[in-house]
């Protein structure tokens, strides 16, 4: 992997902050406590549910980057107009998950591709393999899937590959063999970040910043080492140095 070092824009750009709160107010609060610092936000279900796609569609207006984190997973038809109406709010980045199958995830693409004109590019579209606080035995177990938890997410990687999608949500363990799979140009976006020291909450595979960035992932999601903190800006600097330090 690249042995550049990064420039705080850089760093920044890697990081999406996951507002993982229940109403706009309080995300807001957090926005503010970030102003400034050019990062991502991530908007999942619970804020979009209960703030709409009003929220997130103001969120691009005001010159954030946002990945919508809705994981849709339906049939092909329902997924299709799903991803059309996402993609007309003007975000960077969504998600499908990739047990849903090629088709699904085809489906995902052309009502993405149908929802914006004239030159105007289309969000990124992702698929979830398996998640991050997925551990071997519930995988085996309980989800029933057979083998390592690195077979299970690259057989997904590939598929969404096929698919035509841009790139995958893995642990920042299995980025080396998704590249390897699937391109380097595939993206990554791995949650599970935790700063050294940190709880490990309900995730099962984590590392830390620096080893994520090492490892070669494009995006790393942070949420509780940064939202549940004290002092959220000093947080997200302090990540950041680190990453730019790494």
């Amino acid at each position: 992997m690249s042995t550049v070092k990064l420039s705080l824009e850089e760093a920044a750009g890697k990081v999406m902050v996951a507002l993982d709160y229940p109403d706009a107010a309080a995300a807001e609060t957090l926005l503010r406590a970030l102003e400034g610092i050019p990062c991502y936000v991530k908007v999942g279900m619970q804020l979009f549910y209960a703030a709409g796609p009003g929220f997130t569609a103001g969120l691009k207006e005001r010159g954030y980057r946002v990945f919508l984190d809705l994981k849709l997973h339906d049939i092909p038809n329902t997924v299709k107009g799903g991803a059309n109406s996402i993609a007309r709010l003007g975000v960077d980045i969504f998600n499908v998950h990739a047990a849903g199958g090629v088709r699904m995830m085809e489906a995902a693409l052309e009502g993405a591709d149908a929802a914006v004109s004239g030159g105007a590019r289309r969000p990124a579209v992702i698929a979830v393999t398996q998640l991050t606080s997925t551990a071997q035995t519930m995988l085996n177990d309980e989800i029933g899937i057979p083998g390592s938890m690195e077979e299970a997410v690259v057989r997904y990687a590939r598929l969404a590959s096929q698919a035509g999608l841009d790139g995958v949500v893995a642990s920042s363990r299995e980025v080396r063999t998704v590249k390897a799979a699937c391109g380097e140009s595939f993206r990554t976006v791995t949650p599970g970040i935790r700063p050294a020291g940190m709880d490990v909450n309900d995730q099962s595979r984590i590392m830390t910043p620096a080893e994520a960035l090492k490892e070669g992932t494009d995006f790393m999601v942070i949420g509780r080492p940064i939202t549940a903190s004290a002092d959220p800006r000093l947080a997200l600097e302090n990540i950041l140095k680190e990453l730019m330090e790494a």
